[in-house]
């Protein structure tokens, strides 16, 4: 008889009795010897699956290894960081692709880009994609006034504002036009749901205090617009704060952050918004660590011991960054040639060389990835564009990096430094601190509070 007959043969007995139990005794002892004989062999399959893991997890297949429940680290670099990125993809503090859509021909009409075809930059969708990239700030930025045009003290009009509106739009209309792809975020939590719906989290960046007109009513404007982080400078100095500038040697103007730039940080702190400190002095970017109630960011610059240009970090700056300091903070790495080496050696390993030192100097929980893409004439060799985060990964990877300090630099480290400014954001909020309304002390279209 078999196993089905004797089953149906069973309940049709069962019925007879009125659901009582069957008088065939010899089905339960049948049962009982397939489930022993069953329960033997998955016991010896898992036993001897666990030998292999635990003694010879060294042999198995790199595509094995990657298996979350066997948890084994590849040998093959490229294999890991495809891997890593899978879980932890890349978080980038700073994409111009708003720019290329204004100055690159398209004149901000952005019924003329298309993202899934390729771009004549360094970014597009389908590249975005094999670069497993999560997020990036998209950089709100426009060019330095001309200093005669502005004067000295950056009261004559100039189209900065207005320019750095259309570039908003420009960025949020294409983040529109692609649902499917992009998600608008504004903060940290945000930037978790989109990449847990299969999206790339879309941020806005401002890139130069040259942008506020003057007016720290501006910023509070540009936030309620989405802007979640704010460059103190761009290659020119401003009403809040010197900047490095491009060359060295540029006389500084404020010796670091003017009364006006002070006042920026405290209601940049209030609003959340990040302190972004790429292409400051290296005056303002101390007084600014120093000053900032919430986490600072370097949105794209690398390391000046390694490179030195006075774009990049030095060592007396990272040294301010630690749990020896109790600032916290993230220098996420430029990969602009200039930048990285001098000409033409520029490699995905000198770029991985900036992140070994920042993360010698600071701690390899204060680095992250700042490109520049789209915002560079040339690039390293081995990283073209958006496509090859994965090299850079691998090749840390090769150095002795582990999974999860990876994760960290791919955009862990940036989503503590988000959190961080989103709670003093909440905590100054809660403790009643009023908007700042101080003004630039040289205006004089704004008569003065009589007191």
């Amino acid at each position: 008889m078999s196993e089905q007959t004797a089953l149906l043969s069973t309940t049709a007995e069962a019925n007879n009795y009125g659901g009582g139990a069957p008088t065939n005794q010899s089905l339960p002892t049948f049962n009982i010897t397939v489930r022993s004989v069953v329960w033997g062999v998955l016991t010896t399959l898992t036993a001897a699956a666990l030998v292999v893991l635990l003694f010879f997890q060294d042999h198995l297949p790199d595509n094995v290894k990657t298996l979350p429940w066997v948890g084994g680290e590849p040998k093959d670099s490229m294999i890991a960081a495809l891997a890593i990125l899978e879980k932890a993809p890349v978080i980038d503090g700073h994409i111009d692709l708003p720019f290329l859509v204004r100055d690159g021909g398209y004149a901000n009409n952005v019924s003329a880009v298309d993202l899934h075809s390729r771009m004549p930059g360094h970014v597009d969708i389908p590249r975005l994609r094999e670069g497993r990239v999560g997020g990036f700030f998209w950089s709100v930025w426009v060019q330095c006034a001309d200093p005669d045009a502005e004067g000295a003290n950056f009261l004559k009009a100039t189209w900065r504002v207005r320019d750095t509106l259309e570039q908003i739009d420009v960025a949020k209309l294409l983040i529109e036009k692609y649902p499917d792809t992009f998600q608008f975020a504004r903060n940290a939590a945000d930037i978790r749901s989109s990449i847990a719906d299969g999206k790339i989290a879309s941020l806005l960046g401002v890139e130069g205090a040259h942008q506020l007109g003057n007016s720290i009513s501006v910023l509070r404007q540009y936030q309620a617009l989405g802007v979640s982080y704010v460059t103190l400078t761009h290659t020119c100095h401003n009403a809040f704060a010197d900047s490095c500038g491009l060359a060295p040697g540029k006389e500084p103007l404020h010796d670091g952050l003017s009364p006006l730039g002070f006042s920026l940080i405290d209601e940049m702190n209030r609003l959340g918004v990040l302190v972004d400190l790429s292409h400051t002095s290296d005056a303002t970017a101390i007084q600014a660590l120093n000053y900032s109630k919430a986490p600072v960011i370097w949105s794209h610059s690398s390391a000046r011991a390694v490179h030195n240009v006075p774009r990049n970090v030095p060592d007396e700056v990272l040294r301010l960054i630690g749990t020896e300091s109790g600032r916290d903070a993230v220098v996420m790495v430029n990969f602009a040639p200039y930048f990285i080496a001098p000409e033409g050696l520029a490699t995905v390993k000198t770029v991985a060389d900036h992140v070994d030192h920042i993360a010698r100097i600071a701690g390899k929980e204060h680095v992250g990835i700042g490109s520049d893409f789209d915002g560079i004439q040339s690039v390293p060799a081995g990283l073209e564009d958006v496509s090859k985060y994965p090299a850079l990964i691998a090749e840390l990877y090769s150095r002795g990096w582990t999974k999860y300090e990876l994760a960290g630099l791919t955009g862990g480290n940036l989503l503590r430094i988000f959190e961080g400014a989103g709670k003093v954001s909440r905590d100054l909020k809660a403790a009643g601190v009023q908007p700042v309304y101080d003004l630039y002390s040289k205006r004089t279209d704004i008569p003065r509070q009589i007191t």
